[in-house]
C-alpha cells in the first residue's frame, strides 16, 4: 500500500524541522543507476521542470513546456506529425492542432484528465532521463490550500511515473525560487522566505500567501479560482457580443491578453489586429481587455488585504514592503502599481508591491528544486508501480 504522505518537506531554511516524518516503503532500487531531483510547477496553461542531482547546485535540465497533450487523429498522413509519433506534447502539440486532439490535462489548477496528466508527466519523465534508468525525486507545486481530493489526483498521476514526491505550495516555493541565496546576510537585503507576501497569478487559480520563516498553515493561504483563464474568457464571451461570428480561437484571444492585457484606468483606443474569416480586421479592445483585468484585481484586493491582517503586528510595516506579484499575471500591464495605489489610499503605510521579473516561469521550478535538495530522506513518499 501507498504510504499516506505529509507533504511537508523537513529541513533547514527550505523546510521546517518540526514537520512530521513519512514511513517508507521498502523499494527495489537495483535497476536504479542514479537518482534525478526534480523541482517542477505543473501549471495550467505552462508547465516548468527543473532537474540536477543531489549534492549540487547545478541544474542538468530546465525546460518551460506547455501543459497540453495532443493525440493525433486516425487518418492523419504518414510524415505530418514528426516519427509519426501518436501523442505529442507542449509547443509540437499546439503547432500541430489541425492535426491532433488537443487536451489540458488540469483545468483550474487541478488535475481534470487523469490519462492527459499520467501521459504529460511520463513526457515530462523522458525529459529529465531520456534513458528511463534513473530514479526520479520530484517536489511538485500545488494551489495554495489545495484539497486531500485534488493533492492525491496527483500522486495517482505521478504513480509509477515518479519514484518519490513531495507536494508543497506553489506561493511558498515561488518565495523560496525567488529568494538569492548569494545575497542572505547582506545589509538592505530583504529575504522573502522571512516576511513577504506572494501573489502567484497562474492560469487556473491566483494564490496568496505569506510567507515568515515558516512553512505556511492554512490560515496563511488563500486560493482564488479565477486567474488567467478565467480572464480569456470574460475577452472571449465581449468578442461574441461585441463582434459576433468573430471565429477567434481561445488560443489566439490568450496571445492577445499576453501581448496587450492592462488593469487600471481605460487605455482606448487599443487597436488589435486580427484574422477573422481569412480577412484582416482591426478591432478596439480597450474596455474589453481592461474590464477583464480588472476583473481580476477585484477578486485578488481582498485576498491580499486579508492576508495583511492575520499578519503579526510588528511583521506588518516590514511586510508591506515586500509583497511580490509572480506567474503569468505579473506580466499583466500596470497590476503592480493599481495594487500598490490601492494600498496606499486605503491608507497601509508606505506599502511596495514588486513584479518578480521576466524569470517568473522557473520560480516555483527553482524552489521546488531548493525543497527537493533540502527534503530528509525519510520525508520522500513513496510511489510504487
Amino acid at each position: 500500500m501507498t504510504p499516506v504522505a505529509t507533504d511537508k518537506p523537513v529541513t533547514s531554511a527550505a523546510v521546517p524541522a518540526n514537520a512530521p516524518n513519512v514511513t517508507i516503503a521498502p523499494q527495489n532500487r537495483s535497476t536504479k543507476t542514479k537518482t534525478i531531483l526534480v523541482g517542477f510547477d505543473l501549471g495550467t496553461n505552462k508547465s516548468c521542470v527543473l532537474a540536477g542531482q543531489p549534492n549540487s547546485t547545478d541544474i542538468g535540465v530546465s525546460k518551460v513546456v506547455p501543459t497540453v497533450v495532443g493525440y493525433v487523429k486516425e487518418g492523419i498522413v504518414d510524415g505530418i506529425v514528426a516519427g509519426n509519433s501518436p501523442i505529442i506534447f507542449g509547443e509540437e502539440a499546439l503547432r500541430n492542432m489541425l492535426h491532433v486532439r488537443l487536451v489540458a490535462p488540469l483545468e483550474r489548477g487541478v488535475v481534470a484528465h487523469p490519462e492527459a496528466a499520467r501521459d504529460f508527466l511520463k513526457h515530462i519523465r523522458s525529459l529529465v532521463d531520456p534513458a528511463g534508468t534513473a530514479e526520479i525525486r520530484a517536489v511538485v507545486g500545488v494551489p495554495a490550500n489545495a484539497d486531500q481530493q485534488s493533492r492525491d489526483d496527483i500522486r495517482r498521476a505521478a504513480f509509477g511515473i515518479f519514484d518519490r514526491i513531495l507536494l508543497i505550495p506553489e506561493p511558498f516555493l515561488s518565495a523560496l525560487g525567488f529568494r538569492d541565496d548569494s545575497r542572505l546576510g547582506q545589509p538592505g537585503y530583504i529575504d522573502p522566505v522571512v516576511n513577504s507576501l506572494f501573489v502567484d497569478i497562474g492560469g487556473g487559480t491566483s494564490d496568496l500567501c505569506l510567507v515568515q520563516g515558516y512553512f505556511p498553515t492554512a490560515e496563511d493561504q488563500i486560493s482564488i479560482p479565477f486567474a488567467g483563464d478565467a480572464i480569456d474568457e470574460l475577452i472571449h464571451r465581449d468578442l461574441d457580443r461585441i463582434y459576433p461570428n468573430n471565429g477567434l480561437s481561445r488560443h489566439r484571444v490568450r496571445e492577445i491578453k499576453e501581448q496587450n492585457g492592462y488593469v487600471g484606468p481605460s487605455r482606448k483606443p487599443l487597436e488589435v489586429k486580427v484574422v477573422m474569416g481569412g480577412k484582416s480586421h482591426v478591432l478596439e479592445l480597450g474596455d474589453v481587455l481592461g474590464n477583464a483585468g480588472n476583473e481580476l484585481i477585484d477578486k485578488i484586493y481582498p485576498a491580499l488585504t486579508s492576508l495583511i491582517q492575520r499578519a503579526p503586528s510588528d511583521s506588518v510595516v516590514t511586510l508591506l514592503q515586500n509583497i511580490i506579484i509572480t506567474g503569468g499575471g505579473s506580466q499583466i500591464k500596470g497590476i503592480d502599481t493599481v495594487l500598490q495605489k490601492r494600498l496606499t489610499d486605503d491608507g497601509y503605510e508606505s506599502p511596495r508591491v514588486k513584479l518578480a521579473g521576466q524569470d517568473y516561469k522557473r520560480y516555483v521550478a527553482l524552489g521546488a528544486l531548493k525543497a527537493a535538495r533540502a527534503a530528509r530522506e525519510n520525508q520522500w513518499q513513496v510511489l510504487l508501480g
